[in-house]
């Protein structure tokens, strides 16, 4: 989400209903506040594309990570029957695409944790929108009772207690507000490069080896 949506959806909540009214004077309110509703509605849709997409991104996620567990289960079965025919080579093969799932699985997860929170916020967002439209929505039946009978003043309350709705609105957004900046980390120097990709590839095999000797000797317990 873009700081410009997140400070537009923030903008519509902490707005004060009554503040459009003082607005729209010398204008036609009904129409204002008609228009602010109407922009409500389309925010409100746009948040449910944005949700849709990151309920998709979780779906995938999910399959994803099912499929490399399944996948992690039979690679284990088949080391067993490797070693059972004496093919360390296939071991180490099997061993070593185990180690590749395992690197990927905890990704996976980071970013299936970021799409359920994103979620939540964005539920969060529909949630509020939707409490500002029934806002809205009845200050518009107010005023216009109010034209059919001039005694009747439309209000939803005193100034404190508007005041009050407004900064809890600004509460609630200002944690998202605040997470609109980042700080980007550079990355490692060229030079370095070739050694950090040797040390990596030196970790794996180490891995690898330490698989086949833990396998190894599971089987000799068994046997």
């Amino acid at each position: 989400m873009t700081d410009t949506f997140a400070t537009r959806v923030a903008r519509i909540i902490a707005g004060g209903a009554h503040a459009l009214l003082d607005k729209a004077e010398g204008l036609a309110p009904a129409a204002v506040m008609n228009q602010a509703i109407r922009e409500i509605e389309q925010v409100i849709a746009e948040v449910r594309v944005d949700l849709g997409k990151a309920e998709a991104a979780k779906h995938l996620v999910l399959s994803q990570m099912a499929k490399l567990n399944t996948e992690h289960e039979k690679l284990g079965e088949q080391i067993d029957a490797a070693l059972a025919h004496e093919r360390d080579d296939l071991a180490k093969a099997a061993i070593g695409r185990q180690t590749d799932i395992e690197d990927l699985l905890p990704v996976l997860q980071k970013s299936l944790d970021e799409q359920s929170e994103r979620s939540k916020e964005l539920e969060s967002y529909i949630v509020a929108l939707l409490a500002k439209k029934r806002e809205l929505d009845q200050l518009l039946l107010d005023y216009q009772a109010s034209l059919a009978s001039p005694t009747v003043t439309p209000t939803t309350g005193g100034e404190g207690d508007r005041q009050a709705r407004a900064d809890a609105a600004e509460a609630v957004f200002s944690r998202v507000l605040a997470r609109q900046t980042g700080v980007a980390f550079p990355g490692g120097l060229d030079s370095e490069a070739s050694k950090l990709k040797e040390l990596a590839e030196m970790q794996r095999d180490h891995r690898i080896a330490e698989r086949l000797a833990a396998f190894k000797a599971t089987r000799d317990i068994k046997s």
